[in-house]
């Protein structure tokens, strides 16, 4: 029969020899590369013993920063909540009372800034849009854990310590 586009390639299929038959150079060859790998030097990272090296623009996990009088940075103004493509941000933002001019820069702050870390893609996007340069992905590998609910990073575990401490 004919095919329809007349492109039809014909496979030739030669005899094997007396050592393609009895397999035992193919066999070798693999037994070969299975040694050579004994003999190459380890690439494993013994983590925690060992520390990775990462590059320069690795993004770790986030942290809040602060000023250099020890306020918080973030003024709640909620653009890196609206540039997150997995909407891993959420935060509540509250009045400054007085007495207060000492824990937050500016009249208006995150009173609850959570970050789901389990949704969160490390894309960056909420380093680049924070007008105020208040969060930025300069932190450790995020650690593993059992439950969901401690993967839900809060305050207490995002801003840096102050300063004066």
């Amino acid at each position: 029969m004919e095919s329809l586009t007349g492109k039809r390639k014909i496979i030739e299929s030669k005899p094997l020899n007396f050592w393609e038959r009895i397999y035992l150079p193919a066999i070798l060859r693999g037994l070969s590369i299975t040694i050579k790998h004994f003999f190459r030097k380890d690439v494993t990272v013994r983590y925690p013993e060992q520390k990775r090296e990462f590059s320069e623009n690795f993004r770790g996990m986030h942290s809040l920063k602060r000023d250099e009088h020890g306020r918080e940075r973030c003024t709640a103004c909620g653009l890196c909540a609206l540039s997150c493509p997995a909407e891993a941000i959420t935060m509540i933002s509250a009045e400054r009372q007085p007495g207060e001019e000492n824990l937050y820069r500016e009249e208006k702050y995150a009173a609850v800034y959570e970050i789901n870390m389990l949704r969160c893609i490390f894309c960056g996007l909420c380093e680049e849009a924070c007008p105020k340069e208040a969060i930025y992905l300069d932190g450790d590998i995020v650690p593993s854990d059992y439950l969901r609910k401690d993967f839900i990073y809060g305050k207490d575990k995002l801003v840096e310590a102050p300063l004066n401490q």
